[in-house]
């Protein structure tokens, strides 16, 4: 047992079964016990190109790591061959982790291999993991809700299965309804989607924030305005995977920019302006 002696009870990984499983948004220091209690177990790892070196690092040392990444822009696995690669290791009898980038249910397209899994008769577990969409905005030092600025957030995915802007989606809606958006794979198509909400009324002076190979080393955020950012991204050189935060809760990073301060950087108590509220200090 990998968990013996360990003070929480983890799950035993059978033979046959597929755990699909969030490695969190980057740093192999974010990911779940439960994900790292399936590398200690399986037999086979099928992995994203999102996870992290030192991560797979903990899995057994004889398990087979199979890369099965998707990236944008690049030849990629099909998500039909990578559903039939989990059943058919599952039918052989090899406890399987299908380990994903972020959490397997936040656009990562757990929910299609899991389907997948169920018409061929195979048992599965689902752990979640830290989504980017929080993980990322957390080492940004950019909350996803903020008291004074929102009690809503929308998460949106920047790009449709064809590639391009998902044109389902009601972006006049989205601008006026929902006061901070988080913009998952967003880069590629960012020009569409400032437009896009240009359109639908969101202020040109609007900050906004691109973050960039969130929680890892090279870490790159960029700071502009909603009517600035296409041409402030294209004045540095910032490379995928990255999203798109919009919203007054940008603001707040010239407070909350913890990894910053660590390098030296003095922080400001009310990057807002706010007033502290009744009974507490300033």
């Amino acid at each position: 047992m990998p968990t013996e002696g360990f003070p929480i009870d983890l799950p035993v990984m059978e033979p046959g079964w597929v755990w699909l499983a969030g490695a969190g948004p980057g740093d192999p220091g974010l990911m779940t016990l439960q994900a790292w209690n399936g590398l200690k177990q399986a037999d086979v790892v099928v992995y994203d190109a999102l996870v992290d070196e030192r991560a797979l690092a903990l899995a057994r040392p004889d398990a087979a790591l199979i890369y099965a990444g998707k990236r944008g822009g690049k030849p990629s696995p099909k998500q039909r061959d990578i559903s039939l690669r989990l059943i058919e290791f599952a039918r052989q009898g090899n406890r399987v982790l299908r380990l994903k980038g972020g959490d397997p249910f936040v656009f990562g397209r757990g929910g299609e291999e899991a389907l997948a899994l169920v018409r061929a008769g195979i048992p599965f577990r689902i752990i979640p993991g830290v989504s980017s969409g929080i993980g990322a905005l957390a080492y940004a030092g950019i909350p996803l809700t903020h008291r004074s600025t929102n009690s809503a957030v929308t998460f949106v995915t920047g790009h449709d299965a064809k590639g391009g802007v998902p044109a389902s989606l009601n972006w006049e809606a989205l601008a006026k309804g929902s006061p901070f958006l988080v913009i998952f794979m967003a880069l590629n198509r960012l020009a569409d989607i400032s437009e896009c909400l240009l359109k639908a009324g969101r202020p040109v002076t609007e900050p906004v924030a691109i973050i960039s190979k969130a929680t890892m080393k090279d870490q790159q955020i960029l700071e502009s305005t909603l009517g600035d950012v296409v041409a402030s991204a294209a004045q540095q050189t910032i490379e995928p995977p990255a999203m798109l935060v919009v919203g007054e809760n940008v603001r707040l990073r010239a407070g909350l920019d913890w990894l910053g301060a660590l390098e030296g950087k003095t922080l400001i108590g009310d990057p807002l302006g706010e007033e502290p509220a009744s009974g507490e200090q300033k």
